[in-house]
């Protein structure tokens, strides 16, 4: 994302969401000079009919505006509830701080802010949108190898995970050591597994759940 001190690759982009046309252009014009693809909307009506861009966003939401409110909009949403929030106010209260806070605002900023408490928010924002969708992408990649293995491999690999050994697995599974060395390095290489400390890890993040032991 970064192409350098305060800069950032103009793939970013900051959603803006204030009814007053002054401080779009103001906040616009500040967020493009550090290299930001900026998206202004006079109300979250507009906002909600723009689909987001494929790359880390962030929403810069006033608390007041005509029509429906920012904070009502941010308690109500639910078809893009995971863009980080930064609210704007001119007019705030610890009761309406707490409200946004609470309904996971990452920042609230009050009237008069300077250039660099915006950047700093913004910025931040962007940094941890960018961490989430980083591990999505990760989290996609790994079920899609885990659907790649069989039945079989899939046994194999929550009995490895679970710390048996290829004696163990073979006799519960009722086939040679050979067969289960043969599905061990399936699974491996379909995981993409450099050991199995990075399976067993993989595995956990996937969130298999292992089987019981046979008593053996």
């Amino acid at each position: 994302m970064s192409s350098g001190p305060g800069r950032f690759e103009f793939v970013s982009t900051v959603y803006l969401v204030d009814d007053d046309e002054g401080i779009r252009r103001s906040l616009s014009h500040l967020l493009l000079s550090v290299g930001l693809n900026v998206q202004s909307f006079s109300s979250t009506a507009e906002f909600r009919a723009t689909p987001l861009a494929d790359a880390p966003c962030c929403l810069l939401l006033d608390v007041r505006l005509r029509g429906e409110s920012g904070l009502a909009f941010q308690q109500q949403v639910t078809d893009r509830p995971d863009i980080p929030i930064i609210f704007i106010t001119g007019f705030a209260d610890v009761d309406m701080c707490k409200r946004a806070l609470k309904g996971g605002a990452l920042d609230f900023l009050v009237k008069p802010f300077s250039d660099q408490d915006v950047i700093d928010a913004v910025t931040g924002a962007l940094s941890i949108d960018e961490r989430r969708r980083e591990q999505m992408q990760t989290q996609t990649v790994l079920t899609r190898a885990y659907e790649q293995l069989t039945r079989r491999e899939r046994e194999v690999l929550s009995y490895v995970v679970g710390g048996a050994l290829n004696k163990q697995i073979a006799a519960w599974l009722g086939v040679s050591i050979i067969t289960v060395k043969l599905h061990r390095a399936a699974v491996m290489k379909k995981m993409s597994a450099s050991s199995l400390a990075d399976l067993v890890r993989k595995t956990g993040a996937l969130g298999i759940e292992l089987p019981i032991m046979p008593e053996t």
